[in-house]
Protein backbone atom coordinates (compact mmCIF):
# COMPACT_ATOMS: atom_id res chain seq x y z
CA UNK A 1 0.00 0.00 0.00
CA UNK A 2 1.16 3.19 -0.91
CA UNK A 3 1.54 6.21 1.26
CA UNK A 4 -0.82 9.06 0.70
CA UNK A 5 -0.53 13.06 1.43
CA UNK A 6 -3.07 15.39 1.71
CA UNK A 7 -2.60 18.86 2.41
CA UNK A 8 -5.81 20.04 4.22
CA UNK A 9 -4.24 23.94 5.07
CA UNK A 10 -1.64 26.12 4.89
CA UNK A 11 -2.24 25.51 0.92
CA UNK A 12 -1.98 28.29 -1.23
CA UNK A 13 -2.11 30.59 2.05
CA UNK A 14 -0.10 31.04 5.40
CA UNK A 15 -2.25 29.37 7.66
CA UNK A 16 -4.56 26.62 8.73
CA UNK A 17 -0.94 23.82 8.43
CA UNK A 18 -2.53 20.64 8.73
CA UNK A 19 -0.94 17.63 6.73
CA UNK A 20 -2.67 14.40 6.58
CA UNK A 21 -0.61 11.37 6.11
CA UNK A 22 -1.99 7.89 5.60
CA UNK A 23 0.68 5.19 6.00
CA UNK A 24 -0.10 1.30 5.43
CA UNK A 25 -0.48 1.08 9.32
CA UNK A 26 -1.59 4.60 10.89
CA UNK A 27 -2.89 7.84 10.14
CA UNK A 28 -1.38 10.92 11.16
CA UNK A 29 -1.57 14.62 11.19
CA UNK A 30 1.31 17.47 10.77
CA UNK A 31 -0.08 20.06 12.62
CA UNK A 32 -3.35 20.83 13.11
CA UNK A 33 -3.79 24.99 12.67
CA UNK A 34 -6.24 27.50 12.37
CA UNK A 35 -7.39 29.44 9.55
CA UNK A 36 -6.18 33.45 9.94
CA UNK A 37 -7.49 36.11 7.17
CA UNK A 38 -10.42 37.02 5.16
CA UNK A 39 -13.69 35.92 6.94
CA UNK A 40 -14.74 33.93 4.24
CA UNK A 41 -10.92 31.72 5.13
CA UNK A 42 -11.49 31.94 8.76
CA UNK A 43 -15.54 30.21 8.31
CA UNK A 44 -13.46 26.85 7.55
CA UNK A 45 -12.27 27.12 11.43
CA UNK A 46 -15.97 26.47 11.75
CA UNK A 47 -17.10 23.70 9.76
CA UNK A 48 -16.44 19.60 10.06
CA UNK A 49 -13.01 18.46 9.43
CA UNK A 50 -12.37 17.34 6.03
CA UNK A 51 -11.78 13.65 7.52
CA UNK A 52 -12.66 11.64 10.39
CA UNK A 53 -11.04 13.04 13.65
CA UNK A 54 -11.12 9.51 15.72
CA UNK A 55 -9.29 7.89 12.67
CA UNK A 56 -6.26 9.62 13.32
CA UNK A 57 -3.73 8.05 15.54
CA UNK A 58 -1.67 10.81 16.65
CA UNK A 59 -0.94 14.22 15.75
CA UNK A 60 3.07 15.67 15.35
CA UNK A 61 3.37 19.06 16.33
CA UNK A 62 5.71 21.47 14.98
CA UNK A 63 5.53 24.40 17.02
CA UNK A 64 2.84 26.61 19.13
CA UNK A 65 1.77 29.46 16.85
CA UNK A 66 -2.28 29.62 16.33
CA UNK A 67 -2.06 28.39 13.09
CA UNK A 68 -0.37 25.39 13.28
CA UNK A 69 -1.78 24.12 16.90
CA UNK A 70 -5.11 26.30 17.27
CA UNK A 71 -7.50 23.70 15.93
CA UNK A 72 -6.03 20.73 18.68
CA UNK A 73 -8.80 21.40 21.11
CA UNK A 74 -11.54 20.86 18.49
CA UNK A 75 -9.98 17.95 17.15
CA UNK A 76 -9.90 16.42 20.63
CA UNK A 77 -13.88 17.84 20.77
CA UNK A 78 -14.81 15.75 17.36
CA UNK A 79 -12.83 12.69 18.92
CA UNK A 80 -9.45 12.50 18.45
CA UNK A 81 -7.82 10.85 21.40
CA UNK A 82 -4.26 10.11 20.51
CA UNK A 83 -1.20 11.23 21.52
CA UNK A 84 -0.43 14.83 20.17
CA UNK A 85 4.12 14.52 20.24
CA UNK A 86 5.82 17.97 20.74
CA UNK A 87 8.89 19.77 22.48
CA UNK A 88 8.74 20.39 26.32
CA UNK A 89 8.26 24.24 25.03
CA UNK A 90 6.13 23.80 22.38
CA UNK A 91 3.49 21.70 25.19
CA UNK A 92 4.34 24.42 27.57
CA UNK A 93 3.05 27.15 25.37
CA UNK A 94 0.06 25.08 24.10
CA UNK A 95 -0.80 24.88 27.56
CA UNK A 96 -1.16 28.73 28.05
CA UNK A 97 -1.89 29.38 24.28
CA UNK A 98 -5.14 27.30 23.83
CA UNK A 99 -6.39 27.95 27.07
CA UNK A 100 -6.43 31.67 25.92
CA UNK A 101 -7.94 31.13 22.73
CA UNK A 102 -11.06 28.99 23.92
CA UNK A 103 -11.32 32.15 26.32
CA UNK A 104 -11.18 34.73 23.50
CA UNK A 105 -13.58 32.74 21.39
CA UNK A 106 -16.07 32.64 24.25
CA UNK A 107 -15.82 36.04 24.79
CA UNK A 108 -16.30 36.95 21.12
CA UNK A 109 -19.11 34.97 20.91
CA UNK A 110 -20.97 36.26 23.51
CA UNK A 111 -20.27 39.77 22.14
CA UNK A 112 -21.54 38.61 18.63
CA UNK A 113 -24.76 36.69 20.31
CA UNK A 114 -25.69 40.16 22.03
CA UNK A 115 -25.72 41.99 18.98
CA UNK A 116 -27.53 39.09 16.94
CA UNK A 117 -30.37 39.42 19.37
CA UNK A 118 -30.85 42.93 18.42
CA UNK A 119 -30.87 41.95 15.04
CA UNK A 120 -33.15 38.95 15.16
CA UNK A 121 -30.07 36.67 14.17
CA UNK A 122 -29.41 32.61 15.35
CA UNK A 123 -27.22 32.25 17.80
CA UNK A 124 -23.84 30.60 17.67
CA UNK A 125 -21.26 28.67 19.79
CA UNK A 126 -17.21 28.86 20.03
CA UNK A 127 -15.12 26.64 17.89
CA UNK A 128 -14.09 25.13 21.61
CA UNK A 129 -13.79 26.63 25.16
CA UNK A 130 -11.08 27.23 27.80
CA UNK A 131 -11.79 24.17 29.36
CA UNK A 132 -11.49 22.44 26.04
CA UNK A 133 -8.33 24.18 25.48
CA UNK A 134 -7.12 22.79 28.86
CA UNK A 135 -8.40 19.66 28.13
CA UNK A 136 -6.26 19.25 25.19
CA UNK A 137 -2.92 19.53 27.21
CA UNK A 138 -3.38 16.27 28.66
CA UNK A 139 -2.91 14.57 24.98
CA UNK A 140 0.63 16.17 24.76
CA UNK A 141 3.46 13.53 24.81
CA UNK A 142 6.89 15.14 24.90
CA UNK A 143 9.33 14.63 22.81
CA UNK A 144 13.12 15.62 22.72
CA UNK A 145 14.97 17.10 19.56
CA UNK A 146 17.57 14.22 17.76
CA UNK A 147 16.14 11.94 19.71
CA UNK A 148 14.10 8.68 17.24
CA UNK A 149 10.39 8.08 18.89
CA UNK A 150 8.00 5.39 17.79
CA UNK A 151 4.63 7.30 16.36
CA UNK A 152 2.71 4.30 15.62
CA UNK A 153 3.55 0.85 14.02
CA UNK A 154 6.03 1.37 11.13
CA UNK A 155 6.57 5.26 11.53
CA UNK A 156 9.40 7.10 13.58
CA UNK A 157 10.24 10.43 13.81
CA UNK A 158 13.03 12.37 14.64
CA UNK A 159 12.07 16.27 15.60
CA UNK A 160 15.13 18.65 14.63
CA UNK A 161 16.07 22.37 15.60
CA UNK A 162 13.53 24.56 13.32
CA UNK A 163 14.86 28.11 14.80
CA UNK A 164 11.63 29.52 14.31
CA UNK A 165 9.98 29.78 18.05
CA UNK A 166 10.76 28.56 20.96
CA UNK A 167 10.52 24.76 20.96
CA UNK A 168 9.34 24.87 17.19
CA UNK A 169 10.74 21.76 15.54
CA UNK A 170 11.62 20.11 11.53
CA UNK A 171 10.08 16.74 11.75
CA UNK A 172 11.53 13.62 9.98
CA UNK A 173 9.21 11.13 9.23
CA UNK A 174 10.32 7.41 7.97
CA UNK A 175 7.75 5.11 7.14
CA UNK A 176 7.84 1.33 6.60
CA UNK A 177 6.02 -0.32 3.47
CA UNK A 178 6.17 -3.52 2.16
CA UNK A 179 8.22 -1.91 -0.44
CA UNK A 180 11.07 -0.62 2.38
CA UNK A 181 11.26 2.49 3.78
CA UNK A 182 10.57 6.15 2.83
CA UNK A 183 11.45 9.61 5.01
CA UNK A 184 10.04 12.47 4.68
CA UNK A 185 11.23 15.90 6.02
CA UNK A 186 8.36 18.08 6.72
CA UNK A 187 10.23 21.58 8.10
CA UNK A 188 7.60 23.52 10.02
CA UNK A 189 8.14 27.26 9.87
CA UNK A 190 12.22 27.76 9.17
CA UNK A 191 14.20 30.33 11.14
CA UNK A 192 16.34 32.45 9.71
CA UNK A 193 19.40 31.85 12.10
CA UNK A 194 21.89 34.11 13.50
CA UNK A 195 19.44 35.20 16.36
CA UNK A 196 19.97 35.52 19.69
CA UNK A 197 16.53 34.19 20.46
CA UNK A 198 16.56 30.97 18.75
CA UNK A 199 18.93 28.51 17.82
CA UNK A 200 19.70 27.99 13.85
CA UNK A 201 18.26 25.80 12.17
CA UNK A 202 19.03 21.91 11.70
CA UNK A 203 17.74 18.87 9.64
CA UNK A 204 18.79 15.60 8.20
CA UNK A 205 20.34 15.42 4.68
CA UNK A 206 19.15 12.52 1.89
CA UNK A 207 15.24 12.56 2.51
CA UNK A 208 13.15 10.90 0.16
CA UNK A 209 10.25 13.59 0.05
CA UNK A 210 11.02 17.27 1.49
CA UNK A 211 7.75 19.68 2.51
CA UNK A 212 9.44 22.92 2.79
CA UNK A 213 7.61 26.36 3.67
CA UNK A 214 7.54 29.25 1.87
CA UNK A 215 6.09 32.56 3.36
CA UNK A 216 8.57 34.82 2.03
CA UNK A 217 9.82 32.27 -0.78
CA UNK A 218 9.75 35.36 -3.00
CA UNK A 219 11.57 37.80 -0.54
CA UNK A 220 14.84 38.87 0.28
CA UNK A 221 14.76 40.10 3.31
CA UNK A 222 16.88 42.29 5.74
CA UNK A 223 18.80 39.57 8.08
CA UNK A 224 20.40 42.46 10.50
CA UNK A 225 22.27 40.99 13.63
CA UNK A 226 21.47 41.68 17.05
CA UNK A 227 22.94 44.90 17.27
CA UNK A 228 21.48 45.91 14.00
CA UNK A 229 18.02 45.11 14.50
CA UNK A 230 17.95 46.49 17.68
CA UNK A 231 19.41 49.73 15.90
CA UNK A 232 16.73 49.64 13.63
CA UNK A 233 14.13 49.86 16.14
CA UNK A 234 15.59 52.32 18.26
CA UNK A 235 15.54 54.58 14.92
CA UNK A 236 11.62 53.65 15.41
CA UNK A 237 11.55 54.53 18.48
CA UNK A 238 13.44 58.09 18.40
CA UNK A 239 10.89 58.87 15.78
CA UNK A 240 7.87 58.20 17.01
CA UNK A 241 9.21 60.11 20.38
CA UNK A 242 9.90 63.21 18.31
CA UNK A 243 6.24 62.69 17.31
CA UNK A 244 5.01 63.55 20.58
CA UNK A 245 2.49 60.67 21.13
CA UNK A 246 2.38 57.20 22.06
CA UNK A 247 3.90 53.72 20.42
CA UNK A 248 1.26 50.80 19.59
CA UNK A 249 3.07 47.86 18.37
CA UNK A 250 0.19 44.91 17.85
CA UNK A 251 2.32 41.67 18.32
CA UNK A 252 2.21 38.35 18.36
CA UNK A 253 1.95 37.08 21.74
CA UNK A 254 4.14 33.68 21.46
CA UNK A 255 7.63 35.02 20.90
CA UNK A 256 7.51 38.19 19.12
CA UNK A 257 6.61 40.04 22.29
CA UNK A 258 9.10 38.50 24.29
CA UNK A 259 11.63 39.70 21.67
CA UNK A 260 10.71 43.16 21.37
CA UNK A 261 10.16 43.66 25.22
CA UNK A 262 14.33 42.28 25.66
CA UNK A 263 15.22 44.58 23.30
CA UNK A 264 12.96 47.72 24.12
CA UNK A 265 14.46 46.97 28.02
CA UNK A 266 17.93 46.66 26.72
CA UNK A 267 18.01 49.91 24.60
CA UNK A 268 16.26 52.02 27.50
CA UNK A 269 19.13 50.38 29.62
CA UNK A 270 21.80 51.48 27.36
CA UNK A 271 20.22 54.86 26.80
CA UNK A 272 19.82 54.51 23.17
CA UNK A 273 15.79 55.73 23.54
CA UNK A 274 13.92 58.05 25.87
CA UNK A 275 13.08 56.10 28.97
CA UNK A 276 9.19 54.87 29.08
CA UNK A 277 6.87 52.79 30.81
CA UNK A 278 6.45 49.74 28.63
CA UNK A 279 2.42 48.05 28.85
CA UNK A 280 1.92 44.57 28.01
CA UNK A 281 -1.49 43.92 27.37
CA UNK A 282 -2.19 40.54 26.44
CA UNK A 283 -2.66 38.08 29.27
CA UNK A 284 -1.46 35.27 26.79
CA UNK A 285 2.03 36.92 26.01
CA UNK A 286 2.38 37.35 29.81
CA UNK A 287 1.81 33.99 30.51
CA UNK A 288 4.01 33.35 27.40
CA UNK A 289 6.98 35.62 29.10
CA UNK A 290 7.20 33.04 31.84
CA UNK A 291 7.67 29.99 29.90
CA UNK A 292 10.32 31.84 27.96
CA UNK A 293 11.94 32.69 31.11
CA UNK A 294 12.06 29.30 32.26
CA UNK A 295 13.04 27.31 28.86
CA UNK A 296 14.41 30.47 26.58
CA UNK A 297 18.14 28.60 26.71
CA UNK A 298 19.84 29.19 22.79
CA UNK A 299 21.99 26.26 22.51
CA UNK A 300 23.89 28.58 19.76
CA UNK A 301 24.67 31.22 21.70
CA UNK A 302 24.40 29.49 25.45
CA UNK A 303 22.45 32.14 26.77
CA UNK A 304 18.65 33.28 27.48
CA UNK A 305 18.00 36.18 26.35
CA UNK A 306 14.55 36.52 28.05
CA UNK A 307 16.70 36.35 31.40
CA UNK A 308 16.82 40.40 31.15
CA UNK A 309 12.78 40.48 31.49
CA UNK A 310 13.47 39.72 34.88
CA UNK A 311 14.78 43.07 35.65
CA UNK A 312 12.65 45.37 33.83
CA UNK A 313 11.89 47.91 35.65
CA UNK A 314 9.36 49.76 33.77
CA UNK A 315 8.02 46.85 32.07
CA UNK A 316 4.10 46.64 33.05
CA UNK A 317 1.52 43.29 32.83
CA UNK A 318 -1.83 44.06 32.30
CA UNK A 319 -3.96 40.98 33.16
CA UNK A 320 -7.28 42.64 33.89
CA UNK A 321 -9.54 44.19 31.21
CA UNK A 322 -9.87 47.07 34.12
CA UNK A 323 -5.96 47.81 33.89
CA UNK A 324 -5.77 47.82 30.10
CA UNK A 325 -9.13 50.42 30.35
CA UNK A 326 -7.17 52.90 32.43
CA UNK A 327 -3.84 53.17 29.97
CA UNK A 328 -6.74 54.61 28.19
CA UNK A 329 -6.25 57.89 30.03
CA UNK A 330 -2.40 57.93 29.51
CA UNK A 331 -1.20 61.03 27.07
CA UNK A 332 2.57 61.80 25.93
CA UNK A 333 5.23 59.40 25.39
CA UNK A 334 4.96 55.58 25.89
CA UNK A 335 4.60 51.87 24.74
CA UNK A 336 2.06 49.16 24.24
CA UNK A 337 2.19 46.15 23.02
CA UNK A 338 -0.69 44.33 22.61
CA UNK A 339 -2.38 41.18 20.67
CA UNK A 340 -3.19 40.13 17.69
CA UNK A 341 -0.35 40.56 15.78
CA UNK A 342 -2.52 40.95 12.60
CA UNK A 343 -4.97 43.41 14.33
CA UNK A 344 -7.41 40.96 13.74
CA UNK A 345 -8.87 40.10 17.46
CA UNK A 346 -8.15 40.98 21.00
CA UNK A 347 -7.42 44.08 23.38
CA UNK A 348 -4.87 46.00 20.32
CA UNK A 349 -8.95 46.66 18.57
CA UNK A 350 -9.77 48.95 21.67
CA UNK A 351 -6.49 50.61 21.48
CA UNK A 352 -6.41 51.10 17.61
CA UNK A 353 -9.43 53.15 17.98
CA UNK A 354 -8.18 55.29 20.33
CA UNK A 355 -5.45 55.65 18.68
CA UNK A 356 -5.45 55.57 14.77
CA UNK A 357 -6.74 59.08 14.67
CA UNK A 358 -4.02 61.10 16.84
CA UNK A 359 -1.40 62.52 14.70
CA UNK A 360 1.18 62.16 17.42
CA UNK A 361 0.71 58.49 18.07
CA UNK A 362 2.58 55.53 16.00
CA UNK A 363 1.54 52.25 15.26
CA UNK A 364 4.46 50.21 14.33
CA UNK A 365 3.58 46.52 12.64
CA UNK A 366 6.19 43.87 13.40
CA UNK A 367 5.50 40.89 11.82
CA UNK A 368 3.46 39.08 8.84
CA UNK A 369 0.06 40.74 7.94
CA UNK A 370 -1.92 38.26 6.30
CA UNK A 371 -4.38 39.29 3.17
CA UNK A 372 -7.40 40.44 4.77
CA UNK A 373 -6.61 41.54 7.83
CA UNK A 374 -6.75 44.85 9.74
CA UNK A 375 -3.20 44.93 9.90
CA UNK A 376 -2.98 44.38 5.98
CA UNK A 377 -5.30 46.85 5.30
CA UNK A 378 -3.18 49.40 7.69
CA UNK A 379 0.14 48.42 6.14
CA UNK A 380 -1.35 49.31 2.82
CA UNK A 381 -2.08 52.73 3.61
CA UNK A 382 -5.61 52.69 4.00
CA UNK A 383 -7.25 55.71 5.07
CA UNK A 384 -9.79 55.31 6.53
CA UNK A 385 -10.97 51.79 8.38
CA UNK A 386 -13.82 49.92 10.30
CA UNK A 387 -12.98 48.18 13.64
CA UNK A 388 -15.71 46.57 15.42
CA UNK A 389 -18.51 48.73 12.76
CA UNK A 390 -16.78 51.85 14.01
CA UNK A 391 -14.93 53.66 11.11
CA UNK A 392 -11.51 55.88 12.10
CA UNK A 393 -9.40 57.52 10.41
CA UNK A 394 -6.17 56.98 10.08
CA UNK A 395 -4.34 59.95 11.01
CA UNK A 396 -1.32 58.30 13.05
CA UNK A 397 2.07 57.20 11.54
CA UNK A 398 1.79 53.73 10.53
CA UNK A 399 5.15 52.10 10.02
CA UNK A 400 6.15 48.45 9.23
CA UNK A 401 9.85 46.83 11.14
CA UNK A 402 10.33 43.50 9.24
CA UNK A 403 13.36 42.49 11.31
CA UNK A 404 11.48 40.41 14.14
CA UNK A 405 9.87 37.79 11.65
CA UNK A 406 11.02 34.35 12.78
CA UNK A 407 10.52 32.75 9.02
CA UNK A 408 13.82 32.89 7.05
CA UNK A 409 13.73 34.85 3.32
CA UNK A 410 13.69 33.00 -0.15
CA UNK A 411 17.54 32.83 0.28
CA UNK A 412 17.17 31.41 3.49
CA UNK A 413 14.89 28.83 2.76
CA UNK A 414 16.21 27.65 -0.90
CA UNK A 415 20.00 27.74 1.27
CA UNK A 416 17.81 25.18 3.87
CA UNK A 417 16.28 23.05 1.18
CA UNK A 418 20.28 22.53 -0.60
CA UNK A 419 21.45 22.02 3.15
CA UNK A 420 18.86 18.77 3.12
CA UNK A 421 20.09 17.45 -0.53
CA UNK A 422 20.10 15.19 -2.40
CA UNK A 423 15.70 15.14 -2.29
CA UNK A 424 15.08 12.06 -3.69
CA UNK A 425 11.55 12.33 -4.60
CA UNK A 426 9.43 15.20 -4.76
CA UNK A 427 9.41 18.80 -2.97
CA UNK A 428 6.20 20.01 -1.81
CA UNK A 429 5.81 23.74 -1.05
CA UNK A 430 3.45 24.63 1.07
CA UNK A 431 2.57 27.65 4.00
CA UNK A 432 3.14 30.51 1.44
CA UNK A 433 0.59 33.11 -0.79
CA UNK A 434 0.99 32.70 -4.87
CA UNK A 435 3.62 34.62 -5.76
CA UNK A 436 5.63 33.87 -2.79
CA UNK A 437 5.15 29.90 -3.51
CA UNK A 438 6.03 30.14 -7.45
CA UNK A 439 9.01 32.65 -6.70
CA UNK A 440 10.77 29.83 -3.91
CA UNK A 441 9.80 27.35 -7.06
CA UNK A 442 11.66 29.15 -9.71
CA UNK A 443 14.54 29.80 -7.21
CA UNK A 444 14.92 26.22 -6.44
CA UNK A 445 14.99 25.43 -9.92
CA UNK A 446 17.80 28.07 -10.35
CA UNK A 447 19.72 26.44 -7.19
CA UNK A 448 19.81 22.83 -8.86
CA UNK A 449 16.44 21.32 -7.72
CA UNK A 450 14.18 19.47 -10.92
CA UNK A 451 11.27 21.44 -11.27
CA UNK A 452 9.38 18.19 -12.96
CA UNK A 453 10.00 17.16 -9.18
CA UNK A 454 8.48 20.93 -7.38
CA UNK A 455 4.71 20.29 -6.54
CA UNK A 456 2.47 23.15 -5.26
CA UNK A 457 -0.61 21.49 -3.72
CA UNK A 458 -4.08 23.37 -3.63
CA UNK A 459 -6.70 22.98 -0.33
CA UNK A 460 -7.29 19.18 -0.17
CA UNK A 461 -5.22 18.51 -2.75
CA UNK A 462 -3.69 14.39 -1.90
CA UNK A 463 -0.57 13.23 -3.39
CA UNK A 464 0.27 9.35 -3.35
CA UNK A 465 3.63 8.33 -2.67
CA UNK A 466 5.53 5.06 -3.62
CA UNK A 467 9.04 5.21 -2.33
CA UNK A 468 11.57 7.81 -3.23
CA UNK A 469 10.49 8.20 -7.25
CA UNK A 470 8.72 11.59 -7.84
CA UNK A 471 7.17 9.70 -10.60
CA UNK A 472 5.40 8.21 -7.62
CA UNK A 473 4.02 11.47 -6.08
CA UNK A 474 1.18 11.91 -8.35
CA UNK A 475 -1.93 14.18 -7.37
CA UNK A 476 -5.45 12.76 -6.67
CA UNK A 477 -8.71 13.96 -7.68
CA UNK A 478 -10.51 14.85 -4.50
CA UNK A 479 -14.22 13.55 -4.82
CA UNK A 480 -15.67 16.14 -2.91
CA UNK A 481 -16.47 19.64 -3.21
CA UNK A 482 -13.94 22.46 -2.77
CA UNK A 483 -14.46 23.95 0.23
CA UNK A 484 -12.86 27.18 -0.57
CA UNK A 485 -12.44 28.47 -3.74
CA UNK A 486 -9.21 28.44 -5.64
CA UNK A 487 -7.56 31.60 -5.00
CA UNK A 488 -10.00 33.16 -2.24
CA UNK A 489 -7.69 32.02 0.64
CA UNK A 490 -5.36 35.39 -0.22
CA UNK A 491 -7.55 37.65 -1.45
CA UNK A 492 -10.27 40.29 0.26
CA UNK A 493 -13.29 38.97 0.08
CA UNK A 494 -17.10 40.04 0.44
CA UNK A 495 -16.60 41.20 3.44
CA UNK A 496 -13.82 43.13 3.37
CA UNK A 497 -15.45 44.43 -0.06
CA UNK A 498 -18.87 45.07 2.25
CA UNK A 499 -17.11 47.11 4.32
CA UNK A 500 -14.49 49.36 1.83
CA UNK A 501 -18.39 50.18 0.21
CA UNK A 502 -19.62 51.62 3.09
CA UNK A 503 -16.82 54.18 3.81
CA UNK A 504 -17.05 54.90 0.72
CA UNK A 505 -20.43 55.60 0.64
CA UNK A 506 -20.37 57.84 3.84
CA UNK A 507 -17.30 59.39 2.23
CA UNK A 508 -19.10 60.17 -0.40
CA UNK A 509 -22.32 61.38 1.92
CA UNK A 510 -20.29 63.60 3.48
CA UNK A 511 -18.73 65.18 0.43
CA UNK A 512 -21.28 66.09 -1.43
CA UNK A 513 -22.27 69.56 -2.17
CA UNK A 514 -25.98 69.62 -0.96
CA UNK A 515 -28.74 67.37 0.06
CA UNK A 516 -30.30 67.21 -2.74
CA UNK A 517 -27.17 65.53 -4.14
CA UNK A 518 -26.86 63.41 -1.52
CA UNK A 519 -30.40 61.91 -2.07
CA UNK A 520 -29.61 61.65 -5.68
CA UNK A 521 -26.64 59.61 -4.59
CA UNK A 522 -28.89 57.19 -2.67
CA UNK A 523 -31.41 57.08 -5.23
CA UNK A 524 -29.31 55.64 -7.83
CA UNK A 525 -27.99 53.13 -5.29
CA UNK A 526 -31.25 52.05 -4.32
CA UNK A 527 -32.23 51.82 -8.50
CA UNK A 528 -29.13 49.66 -8.76
CA UNK A 529 -30.05 47.40 -5.14
CA UNK A 530 -33.51 46.90 -7.21
CA UNK A 531 -32.56 45.78 -10.43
Amino acid sequence: MPITLTFHGAAGCVTGSCVEVETPRARLLIDCGMFQGPKTLKALNYGDFPFDPRAVDAVLLTHAHLDHAGLLPKLVKAGFTGPIHATAATRDLCGVMLRDAGGIQETEVRHLNRRNLRRGLPQVGPIYTARDGERTIRQFSKVKLGVPVEIAPGVRAIYWEAGHILGAASIELRVETEAGETSFLFSGDIGQGGRDYAADPEGPAGVDHLILESTYGNRDRLNLAPPERRAALAQELRDAHAAGGPVLIPTFAVERAQEIIADLVALMEAGEVPEADIFLDSPLAIEATEVFQQRGYNRTTGVNPFDRLRAGGRLNFLRKPAESDRIERLRGWHIILAGSGMCDAGRVRKHLKRLLWRREATVLLSGYQAVGTLGRILQEGASRVSIQGDEVQVRARVRALDVYSGHADAGGLVAWAQARAPVAGAVFLCHGEPAALEGLQDRLVGAGFDQAAIRIPDLDAAYRVSGASVEGAEALSVPRSPRLAPGAAVKADWHNARVALNMALNAALAEAPSDADREALLARLAGVLSE
